[in-house]
């Protein structure tokens, strides 16, 4: 079974994928990441294919974290924005854009993310999300404690 999940022949449950990363030792995010990932952080891989085109589960990011995560879901209106006091050292933040494009504020760069893009941050400095488009804007937010 290994060989032809290796082979991309075997579509296999993520539970599955889940029981051969424990039986090798390894996190489940290292099992599926591509190699050559200059961003150990961002993973990006289709961890799941269905049966129907279009159906699929994305690993996008992995973090570290202490004690928790938390899921947030952000609508904004146009002109709207949400301000936000630096975090702890070793907190972090993943945004996930649904619709809409989002502008992330830091100290020392803005970051505009679009719709079905993510963009992860160190959020322990103040930092904003604004809507700067015309349209609303929907993203999934994580906080990593």
């Amino acid at each position: 079974m290994l060989v032809a999940i290796e082979a991309g022949e075997k579509n296999v449950s993520l539970a599955t994928l889940d029981r051969v990363a424990e039986a090798l030792e390894v996190a489940f995010s290292d099992l599926i990441q591509a190699r050559d990932e200059r961003d150990p952080s961002r993973i990006n891989e289709i961890a799941w294919a269905g049966s129907l085109p279009g159906s699929k589960a994305v690993l996008l990011a992995k973090a570290v974290a202490r004690s928790g995560v938390e899921l947030w879901e952000f609508t904004l209106a146009p002109g709207e924005a949400y301000l936000s006091e630096a975090d702890p050292d070793g907190w972090s933040e993943q945004v996930y854009v649904i619709e809409g494009c989002l502008t992330v504020a830091l100290p020392d760069e803005t970051r505009e993310v679009a719709a079905g893009e993510f963009f992860m941050f160190a959020s322990n400095r103040p930092h904003a999300y604004r809507n700067d488009g015309a349209l609303a804007l929907r993203f999934v937010r994580n906080v990593v404690l």
